[in-house]
């Protein structure tokens, strides 16, 4: 029996007839209802004919979430007065409720998208409705672009229908070819902010890491909410693990009921949530409850601030979900949960003056996610670069070329990045490509494993995937059974029988992988049991992870380093795969979130995509390292040393020793060190033709200056042989004939007025040095040049002391000789000290000397 009472009380019945005039006439339209309106429950129910009097048309509904297309169908239902699978059915991944007559069907988003791979025309289906459009997760984009494109070429009379709360309307009407937007009001009633932030500052998250300060500062704040508001409480937490502390914090509140809602949870315990309380609630919830559902009875939310958002680290090649801020949107999306059926208050976690700082919207999971299985979904639709689909957000080159890269190692895809068959039936199963390939390639018996990697698994499962496999096999929480559930749908849709777990051991015969034609290709076998079958499935999944112990970390063969946890099973292991990870704050280093012990023997056969033998040789501490080396990508496996290495890398390794440590690897005899002081000298000031003599100009001239000499060197002993001054000699400036001046405009020495030859220190390009004794110098008005650079005097003492320093000899005989004569004349009594050096007569001698 329909329940018109409840139909009636649905704020969204007055936007129907715009609704559905914008279906008729346009096919599209974009609905932004606030939450509690009926665009969920009431919308579809219209379009399907089921209440209104309208025609009978199929409606598909898609949902972001499995727990809220569960609920929507159930409500619908109820509405109804049917159970689900009658009217309104429901199909989600491992459940599926529909019957002959259902003309309504709630399914996620993940699961409307294989329906488009299989049946791109959607057969028998009148009317989409994208619902919740404004969360962007990626299956919903790329939903729309799908079902626009067959709108646009194949069924221009099917209606689609973007539906949201709170969205970018404008966005999504002109994605849908300038769709009509319509418009619903509902009952919002005011909601007042509490600013509840800790007394004590916490860390940011970081990872999957959240502060247990800030856990406990939540739990504290429930009860504060308890104690001051009246009616439930529903509070809005990152994750599961979050979710589970924060319950343990409550402890036992009386009269009190704590429920957890994720979409973990058992039916039942969902069905409780969304159902009417006897007793007060506290719901402790992940962003599931941000929308879709409608929790009854909630005058109170207690908000942690936090959510939990796809990231993918691409220098370390990991992917996997982050603890973030939340946005100021979603803080407004949870605030609305408690003035949904009367005035209600939201606490929120953090300060006034932080919400400023937050960022407006959650960023479009296109932007951040891993796009590995969007790639494929793309190339199986015959669009590999997404280039063609109605997006809101293009996606980023640099990720989309990960992606590509990755569904090529699987086989997925072909030099062009078009789907190939292996690619088509990977895109139907349901999983990451990876996953997929893996499960192929043991033809289905890596099913319990690929399940496991499916889904976060609980904490208290552990690091060990063995250890959680055992674990989901003994059963006994909701999680265990979602798994085998998955693991029989895995089972069915990868072609294989229906064995019992745990029955078939991890055995993948030769040719067992031939049909895919690739990773898993050839005698790949484990030890059996769980832990083989565990270490197999994820070396297929991700070869580029299998990790060799190498001091107190694991080096995956893709380079990054990571590290388990002190009480961690697979501690101690000489090889593990790492099949999820993160990086804590702070660290270099990656942690083992979930892995498994391989042998190596497994590790190689399955990524020896990634086995190489070659010759390395390269400079490294110091000299020429010249070997064979085995790696499996960064993991070296065997080395062995190379007595005839290929002249040309050695050659490049010299070079490289030249460019870390400079031209002093050669022999520098000091009439060499002259000569390139000299030649920085003329290069400063008088610039070309002579030569830049700097090590990067040396470096990059090394051809010119160092032949044959390089070529006849095999390691750092042979470059300090070489004469550094007879080598650099062949940069000077022959062909012009200005070689022939060096001694002309760079002399090595100097005639002074004595009669010596003093050498000229060219250390300073910028004024060379001439250090000669005083007496040397009488008679001399005018300060000696080297091409037109007057030289920097250091006149000395009789014991070879600088006595004085200048540029300008006629002012320092002019001036300063009285002061040095009147300070060294009494020192140096034997010593002429004239009191008219300008004209007096140099000398290299004593007084004593002069007189014979």
């Amino acid at each position: 029996m329909i329940r018109y009472d409840a139909l009636d009380a649905l704020p969204v019945r007055s936007a129907l007839p715009a609704l559905t005039d914008a279906l008729e006439g346009d096919g599209t339209a974009v609905l932004v209802a606030p939450p509690g309106t009926g665009k969920t429950t009431l919308v579809p129910l219209v379009l399907a004919g089921l209440v209104g009097g309208g025609s009978a048309r199929r409606v598909v509904v898609a949902e972001p979430r499995r727990i809220a297309a569960r609920a929507a169908a159930r409500r619908m239902a109820w509405l109804l007065g049917e159970r689900p699978g009658e009217s309104v059915g429901f199909t989600v991944r491992g459940e599926r409720a529909v019957g002959r007559h259902t003309r309504v069907e709630v399914v996620t988003t993940g699961v409307l998208l294989q329906r488009l791979q299989r049946d791109q025309e959607l057969t028998g289906v009148d009317v989409v409705v994208l619902d919740e459009c404004h969360e962007r997760h990626l299956d919903a984009d790329t939903a729309a672009a799908f079902l626009w494109d067959v709108r646009q070429a194949l069924r221009p009379e099917l209606r689609l229908l973007a539906a949201s709360a709170t969205t970018d309307a404008e966005g999504w009407a002109r994605l849908l070819g300038g769709a009509p937007v319509v418009e619903a009001s509902g009952v919002a009633y005011p909601v007042e902010p509490v600013w509840a932030p800790a007394a004590r500052p916490v860390r940011p998250p970081h990872g999957m890491r959240v502060d247990p300060a800030l856990l406990a500062h939540v739990a504290s704040v429930v009860r504060r909410a308890l104690a001051e508001r009246e009616g439930d409480v529903l509070c809005f937490l990152p994750g599961v693990g979050e979710i589970a502390r924060v319950a343990g914090q409550l402890g036992d509140l009386g009269d009190v009921d704590v429920l957890q809602v994720h979409g973990r949870a058992p039916a039942a315990v969902q069905d409780a949530v969304l159902a009417p309380g006897r007793r007060r609630r506290v719901v402790l919830a992940t962003s599931v409850a941000e929308s879709s559902l409608t929790v009854p009875g909630v005058r109170v939310v207690v908000d942690s601030g936090l959510a939990r958002e796809p990231r993918v680290d691409h220098a370390r090649g990991l992917s996997g979900l982050t603890t973030v801020r939340a946005s100021r949107a979603a803080g407004r999306q949870r605030a609305g949960r408690a003035g949904r059926e009367a005035p209600g208050v939201v606490y929120r976690c953090w300060s006034e003056a932080e919400d400023g700082r937050l960022p407006a919207f959650p960023a479009p999971e296109i932007k951040v996610a891993d796009l590995t299985a969007f790639a494929l979904q793309a190339a199986c639709w015959g669009d590999p670069d997404a280039s063609g689909l109605a997006l809101l957000d293009p996606p980023p080159g640099g990720a989309m070329a990960a992606a590509r890269s990755a569904l090529a190692a699987v086989g997925a895809v072909d030099s062009a990045g078009r789907a190939t068959a292996v690619g088509g039936r990977l895109a139907r199963l349901g999983v990451h490509p990876r996953l997929g390939r893996a499960l192929l390639d043991t033809a289905g018996a890596g099913a319990p494993v690929v399940a496991l990697l499916s889904e976060e698994v609980p904490r208290e499962y552990g690091d060990d995937l063995a250890a959680a496999l055992r674990r989901a096999r003994r059963g006994g929480d909701a999680y265990a059974g979602r798994w085998t559930a998955e693991v029989r749908r895995l089972r069915g849709v990868s072609g294989e029988s229906e064995r019992p777990a745990g029955r078939r051991g991890p055995e993948v015969a030769a040719g067992a992988g031939a049909e895919t034609g690739g990773i898993g290709a050839g005698p790949v076998a484990g030890s059996g049991g769980d832990d083989g079958l565990a270490g197999l499935v994820s070396a297929l999944a991700f070869p580029e992870r299998v990790a060799k112990a190498d001091g107190g970390s694991y080096l995956m063969a893709s380079g990054t380093r990571a590290e388990v946890s002190d009480g961690s099973g697979l501690r101690g292991a000489p090889w593990i795969v790492v099949a999820v990870a993160d990086r804590p704050a702070g660290k270099g280093h990656a942690r083992v979130r979930l892995g498994a012990a391989v042998p190596e023997d497994v590790a190689r056969a399955a990524a020896r995509a990634l086995m190489e033998e070659r010759e390395e040789v390269r400079w490294a501490d110091g000299d020429v390292v010249a070997r064979r080396v085995e790696r499996l990508g960064a993991i070296e496996l065997a080395v062995r040393p190379l007595r005839d290495a290929d002249p040309a890398l050695v050659r490049a390794a010299l070079l490289e020793g030249l460019r870390q440590e400079g031209p002093e690897l050669l022999r520098w005899s000091p009439d060499a060190v002259v000569l390139r002081q000299r030649l920085a000298f003329l290069r400063a000031h008088l610039g070309e033709p002579w030569p830049d003599v700097s090590d990067a100009a040396l470096y990059a001239r090394v051809d010119e200056w160092l032949e044959p000499e390089l070529g006849r060197a095999r390691r750092r002993a042979d470059l300090a042989r070489i004469d550094a001054g007879q080598a650099l000699a062949r940069l000077l400036p022959w062909a012009s004939g200005e070689a022939a001046r060096l001694d002309e405009l760079a002399p090595e020495r100097i005639t002074v007025p004595s009669g010596s030859r003093i050498r000229i220190d060219y250390r300073d390009a910028e004024r060379p040095v001439l250090a000669v004794k005083l007496q040397e110098m009488f008679g001399l008005r005018q300060t000696p040049a080297v091409a037109g650079v007057p030289l920097l005097v250091h006149l000395l003492s009789p014991a070879g002391r600088p006595a004085a320093v200048t540029a300008d000899l006629a002012s320092f005989w002019a001036d300063g000789y009285r002061g040095v004569r009147a300070e060294l004349r009494g020192r140096y009594p034997k010593h002429p000290w004239p009191e008219d050096p300008a004209a007096a007569e140099p000398t290299r001698h004593t007084n004593a000397r002069l007189r014979r």
